[in-house]
């Protein structure tokens, strides 16, 4: 069977680097294995779920070129909750309670006090049906808590260790304990529903075969798969990835903001930079770009991925994306440069990739090559002497050599002493591109102009 995933963000902000990996891992094992991906927007926060945050996950879904084959929102699935919602009603596995959060925190804390785990003691199970009308007549509105199946045999009150287990497809043998755990609420008093209900009958429906997210929904999973069991339905296999930290091993959590794809995009950074090192950090394998997602989606495999935190470092990515650049034929970017106003074609592009971070940075030595700098006479001498020595053109990348040759041979000059001055009347900057790359690009007249001192 071919898997179906899906990647369910809400549109409640901007996707940062965290959304991205998990997209990443589910869009890439969908595309090895020719099978489905599934967007699913888990909107029913409705007070901040907006339209344009849902809209700005699709536009940074597609820069990065993570393109769905379908897509829902639960906003547009009230209905089918609704009907899910009345038949675990009738079948006794959800009930309702009318604690407020301030009632929860005494007693979590008076547990706590009495050195018990302070989990919700099943009060409302207790209610009887006059006890609930009249609480309803009252005005009180009911939540709704999922009575999870850690009793035996499904009687009494008091939650026995009742392990739950699967083989995740990341971090191997997980087990968790529905005995430690609260009675989940699944409707708030609004009638809004949770995550934890929706995604349930969301995959059940659309057919999901594989989940993959962050392994801070490990206990989740516990709760979701007693609901998978309790609607009658198999379960997708899970596997949950390590979370991300930053280059000082901190958390990311405080910082997710700065790390959004917008702010990717801002920096003027490759999409397939950014899911290179999205995919292949916390791996086994080297981070390094990869020019397709093809490419990508062929070194995958879940066994790779560590359990430890994956190590995310911006500069990293920066990197990454300039070695990316280097890599690209011109064909890749042709477009892309015209769009900058660079036009020196192949030659021009073959000359500068090795020295760009971002593509942006090809219009900065184009302007070098082609627009009037300010050039930076540091030996006057050795500039004259250049300039004496200046061939003719037609020039080629051997010009560069033939020339310094005969510099060297009229100043006695060598190495830095050679080449730094040169370079610093040429193009103003202390590095770049080889020069024997750039001179026939820049050509004669504004060399010899910028030997003189003169702007051009």
């Amino acid at each position: 069977m071919k898997p179906r995933v899906r990647f369910a963000p809400s549109p409640t902000g901007r996707l940062h680097i965290g959304n991205i990996r998990t997209a990443a891992l589910n869009w890439l094992y969908a595309r090895k294995h020719g099978g489905h991906f599934l967007l699913r927007l888990d909107d029913t926060d409705t007070a901040r779920s907006t339209d344009e945050f849902a809209q700005a996950i699709r536009d940074d879904l597609e820069w990065l070129g993570l393109t769905w084959d379908a897509d829902a929102r639960q906003q547009d699935r009230t209905a089918r909750y609704d009907s899910m919602a009345a038949a675990f009603k009738a079948s006794g596995v959800l009930y309702p309670a009318f604690e407020t959060e301030e009632e929860l925190d005494r007693r979590r804390k008076r547990q706590l006090a009495m050195h018990r785990p302070p989990i919700y003691d099943r009060a409302a199970l207790k209610l009887s049906e006059s006890e609930i009308a009249e609480k309803i007549a009252e005005g009180r509105k009911p939540h709704w808590r999922f009575r999870l199946p850690n009793t035996a045999n499904g009687t009494g009150l008091a939650p026995q260790p009742t392990l739950v287990s699967w083989n995740d497809l990341i971090r191997g043998d997980q087990t968790v304990d529905l005995g430690s755990l609260s009675d989940p609420v699944l409707i708030r008093e609004d009638g809004t529903y949770l995550y934890t209900f929706t995604s349930v009958i969301d995959d059940i429906d659309f057919g999901i075969t594989h989940i993959v997210r962050g392994e801070d929904h490990v206990t989740n999973t516990g709760v979701q798969l007693a609901l998978f069991e309790a609607a009658g339905a198999t379960p997708p296999a899970f596997g949950h990835h390590s979370l991300l930290i930053g280059a000082d091993g901190q958390a990311l959590s405080k910082r997710l903001g700065a790390l959004s794809v917008q702010s990717f995009r801002d920096l003027g950074l490759e999409p397939m930079a950014v899911l290179s090192h999205a995919a292949l950090v916390g791996t086994s394998d080297a981070i390094e770009p990869l020019a397709s997602r093809d490419a990508l989606a062929e070194k995958l495999d879940f066994e790779k991925i560590s359990t430890a935190p994956g190590r995310f470092d911006v500069e990293e990515l920066k990197s990454l994306n300039g070695k990316l650049l280097h890599m690209l034929d011109y064909g890749d970017v042709a477009e892309r440069l015209h769009a900058l106003g660079v036009t020196g074609g192949e030659t021009f592009w073959n000359a500068v990739r090795g020295n760009l971070e971002v593509l942006s940075d090809a219009r900065l030595w184009w302007d070098v090559v082609t627009g009037d700098i300010e050039p930076v006479i540091e030996d006057a001498k050795m500039t004259v002497a250049a300039a004496d020595a200046l061939p003719s053109e037609p020039w080629s990348e051997n010009t560069w050599s033939e020339w310094t040759a005969a510099v060297k041979s009229r100043t006695g000059a060598k190495g830095k002493a050679l080449f730094h001055p040169l370079r610093l009347a040429l193009t103003g900057r202390e590095s770049g591109p080889e020069l024997k790359s750039l001179l026939p690009l820049i050509g004669r007249d504004r060399v010899l102009s910028r030997l003189e001192g003169k702007r051009a």
